[in-house]
Formats: structure tokens, C-alpha cells, sequence
């Protein structure tokens, strides 16, 4: 692994036109996503040298994304939702979009976008000549690995397929090895496979937190208010905890979202008049949410390649209970930085935070060994130079092509 971003005097760094700086876009299908999960990539690429584009739907965020120097390219697309005919049009607007600006390469961020983003590389540019070099980052497959049925193996066919057309185009980047697997049974050359456990976290940014001190104590859940995460399944816990006396409280960290399995905000505001439960909405700064609580939450967890939401809690020091599932033992090593429970369980989600509540001092030795954890295996400068190594042997493939 090279030991830091390399200056555009290597060829290896350059677009085909001398001295023209290399264009990278990502290819993202909300901004605020683009701004949680790949800002610190974005930002190491632009210090590189690269030219780069983020093409998303804009909301919130779009004057934080051009204040860093990038260039934004708005779509219409939604991340839910959009139909056949929506999905017809997206992809003919990034095809249109990527005819527009030829990237060197396009970064295509979670699995919409990877499947999207392939069929629009393949319309922009039928011949082949002046495609872009792909990095697909897929951030999990476990929902569509978890589930059983003749439909459902229909549908992982149909995603191997995509997968691998998806593939074809250059890298596929996987967040723990169980993904990797399946990409392996989907027939994806595992060659094309990169392992790159995380988004990154500034641990500048996210350090150490003391433990909240007198009771109750306070464990949060921070995410999209699900019911597929465990939110339901953490409100019973809590409940059970306080029919047997213990001094516990529960902050819900997320805001409603346009998915089907989002728990309404009338549904949150109900949970939220109820004693020991907090509905905070959306957090702007999650640090916030970790000054009050001491442990973190997140009883299941299917699809996600690794939780930034336990990243961060670890990165803060925060011991951690969550499901038994891919990607969530990436962040927790059961019984040294969490504890790991089966998903849906709520007896064994109720026992895990009574044993921690219990022990402060357990407490803290887990929250120091995921802080550790996270500095040496998940700190946003390691990942980023993990995926400028990979956007350099791009460029040469592509180099090496023409």
C-alpha cells in the first residue's frame, strides 16, 4: 500500500491529455449521504489532484459540497421509489450526464447507484471508447442475502447479474468479507474485489467522550428510525427493563424516512411521550447524542456493509450491543469492544444492556478497546488512501487500454 496521496507527475495519476488533471465522479443518490459516508474520500482525491464532480439529488447539503470545491451536478432521481418509468429516466440522465462530462472514473456509491450507474456507462458510451473506469462500493448485501422464497432467489439472480455487469468496468469495493463471499457466488471475478472495511471516521473529530455520569443511564440508538434496525425491538427491551425497576433511558437519534419500513413521525411522537424514551429527530452533530448516553444500540442490522452510526460510537468511546449480523461484527468483537446479540431478540437485547448498565467499569474497558479499534482500523486517512491506491490502478488500467 502506498504511504500517501501521490502528486500528478505520475502518469499513473493523469488523464490521456498531458497534464490535464484526472476527473473523478461520484455518483450518489442523496447529498447528505454523500456528505456522511464519502466526504473524507472526496476531500483526500481533491488534494491529490483530482477534478471532482458529485452528481446526487440535492436537498440540504448542496452548498457544504460546493463550499469543499466540488463540482455538483444535480439529478432527479430519489434513493426510493422512483418506478420503472423513474428508473428509465435516471438512467438515462446520468447517460447523459456521463457523455457530458467523461469522467476518468466514476465512483458509484451503494447499490443503486453501482446498478444505475453500469447501465448508464453502458448507453453514454456503447463502443467502449472513452468510458470511464468504474469503482463500485457496494455497502451490503445482507437484506437481499437474508431472505428465502422463489422470489427471492429470482432476485439474486437478477442482482449476480447486475453485479457482474457492474464489475466489469473496473473495482467492486466490499465493506466486510461476508459481501465479498457473495460477490464471489454472484460469479464476480474476485480479482475486481477490494475489501475496504468502512467509510472512514475523523477521529479528530469523533474522540474519546467521557462517560455520562448519575442515572438513569442512557443507551441511544442513532439511524434512520426503521423498523428492519431494531427500533420496535429496542423500545420492548426498554420497556422490559423498566417493568423490572432498572434506571434506564433511551434516546432514538434519526429522523422518518420515505422508506415503507420508516416508522411515521406520529408513530415517534407517541414513542416519545412515553417515560425513559427521548424521539430526538435528526442530529446534526451525533457527539451530542454520546455526551448523554453510554452505550450504543443496533439490534439488527441487515444490508449495511459496516454502521458509520457504530463507528462513531466507538470512535467516542462508546461500548456497543448489536446484532449478530454482517458488518456489525466488523465494528464489535463480542465481549472486548460490545456484545453481539441474535437479531429480533429482544430477552437477549434486555439481558446485554442490564449486564452493561450493571458494570460501569466493563463499560469503559469497552469503549476504550473500540476506540482503539477504530484508530488503527477504521480512521478516515487509512480509508482514504485505500481507495485513492485503488483509483490509481485505474488510471493506469485505463491508461494501459487506450
Amino acid at each position: 500500500m502506498d504511504s500517501g496521496p501521490r502528486p500528478l507527475a505520475d502518469p499513473g495519476m493523469t488523464s490521456p491529455g498531458a497534464g490535464v488533471c484526472p476527473k473523478l465522479l461520484f455518483l450518489v443518490t442523496e447529498d447528505w449521504y454523500f456528505w456522511s459516508h464519502r466526504l473524507p474520500v472526496a476531500r483526500a482525491a481533491r488534494d491529490a489532484g483530482f477534478e471532482v464532480v458529485v452528481a446526487t439529488r440535492v436537498q440540504a447539503h448542496g452548498e457544504r459540497i460546493r463550499g469543499e470545491g466540488f463540482r455538483l451536478c444535480p439529478l432527479g432521481w430519489r434513493r426510493r421509489g422512483d418506478g420503472l418509468i423513474g428508473a428509465v429516466r435516471a438512467i438515462a440522465e446520468i447517460a447523459r450526464l456521463y457523455r457530458a462530462e467523461r469522467p476518468d472514473i466514476v465512483h458509484h456509491v451503494a447499490l443503486k447507484p453501482v446498478l444505475f450507474g453500469a447501465l448508464a456507462a453502458r448507453l453514454a458510451f456503447p463502443r467502449g471508447t472513452g468510458a470511464p473506469a468504474r469503482l463500485s462500493a457496494v455497502m451490503g448485501l445482507g437484506g437481499g442475502l437474508a431472505a428465502r422464497g422463489a422470489l427471492a432467489r429470482m432476485e439474486r439472480r437478477l442482482l449476480g447479474g447486475a453485479l457482474r455487469l457492474a464489475a466489469g468496468g473496473g473495482h467492486v469495493v466490499v465493506q466486510n468479507p461476508e459481501d465479498g463471499a457473495a460477490l464471489t457466488r454472484f460469479g464476480v471475478d474476485r480479482t475486481r474485489i477490494a475489501l475496504i472495511r468502512g467509510s472512514g471516521v475523523d477521529t479528530a473529530h469523533f474522540q474519546s467522550l467521557p462517560e455520562p455520569t448519575g442515572e438513569p443511564i442512557a443507551i441511544a440508538f442513532v439511524g434512520r428510525m426503521l423498523r428492519s434496525k431494531g427500533v420496535l425491538d429496542t423500545v420492548a427491551a426498554l420497556r422490559k427493563l423498566r417493568e423490572r425497576g432498572l434506571a434506564v433511558e433511551l434516546l432514538l437519534a434519526g429522523s422518518s424516512d420515505d422508506n415503507r419500513d420508516s416508522l411515521s413521525e406520529a408513530e415517534l411522537r407517541a414513542l416519545d411521550a412515553e417515560p425513559s424514551i427521548s424521539w430526538l429527530g435528526r442530529v446534526e452533530d451525533v457527539r451530542m447524542v454520546w455526551q448523554r448516553a453510554a452505550i450504543a444500540v443496533l439490534p439488527t442490522s441487515y444490508g449495511e456493509g459496516v454502521p458509520l452510526a457504530l463507528l462513531e460510537a466507538a470512535a467516542c468511546a462508546r461500548p456497543i450491543i448489536a446484532s449478530d449480523t454482517p458488518g456489525c461484527r466488523e465494528i464489535v468483537r463480542d465481549g472486548e469492544t460490545g456484545l453481539l446479540v441474535p437479531p429480533h431478540d429482544v430477552d437477549a437485547l434486555a439481558v446485554a444492556v442490564a449486564a452493561l448498565a450493571a458494570d460501569p467499569a466493563l463499560r469503559r474497558a469497552m469503549g476504550a478497546a473500540g476506540r482503539a479499534l477504530v484508530e488503527r482500523d477504521f480512521a478516515a486517512p487509512l480509508i482514504a488512501e485505500q481507495t485513492l491506491a485503488l483509483y490509481r490502478d485505474l488510471l493506469r488500467a485505463r491508461a494501459d487500454r487506450r
